[in-house]
């Protein structure tokens, strides 16, 4: 009981102060997307701006996909029977997975611009509404295939304290 108590005090402190996320992954996303860029073409960063191919492309918080970042913690955080270690190897490969996906999206959708603004737009607007969630579920099912994981998230602690209440 005491762990689910301190599981959930900590998900919690994360989301208050899920700001952590951006201050992360926003620096990692625009550097590793610049060299990424700068093996194929010349572009120039100044401050959260990359320019190449005569168009600029201004990094905003929500580019940084911190959102992604902060369900994937709270998905482990709060599913139960799972190690320290693990819930950290999970955090780790999940934001490593998060974070090259999104500089992939990030990549498809300067080259999209380079297309048209409407495809940039469409793709844009496809990629944020629908993959963006989609891709953190396929993330998150993929750890728990891997580390081999059988609770549900919540549910499977509401579970276990409704048996505990039951049992005094």
């Amino acid at each position: 009981m005491k762990n689910t108590i301190l599981r959930y005090i900590l998900a919690l402190i994360i989301a208050l102060y899920h700001s952590i996320f951006y201050t992360i992954f926003s620096p990692l996303t625009v550097y590793l997307t610049y060299y990424i860029l700068k093996l194929f073409t010349n572009p120039i960063l100044t401050e959260s701006t990359i320019t190449f191919n005569s168009h600029s492309f201004t990094f905003i918080p929500a580019c940084t996909a911190a959102t992604a970042y902060l369900l994937l913690t709270v998905l482990i955080l709060t599913t139960k029977k799972i190690k320290p270690l693990i819930r950290l190897k999970m955090f780790l490969i999940g934001s490593i997975s998060i974070l090259t996906l999104n500089i992939a999206r990030i990549l498809i959708l300067m080259l999209a611009y380079n297309v048209s603004e409407t495809f940039f737009n469409t793709l844009h607007l496809l990629f944020w509404h629908i993959l963006s969630t989609v891709f953190v579920v396929l993330i998150w099912l993929a750890l728990i295939k891997i580390y081999k994981i059988k609770s549900i998230p919540i549910y499977s602690d509401i579970k276990y304290l409704l048996k505990q209440t039951k049992n005094t």
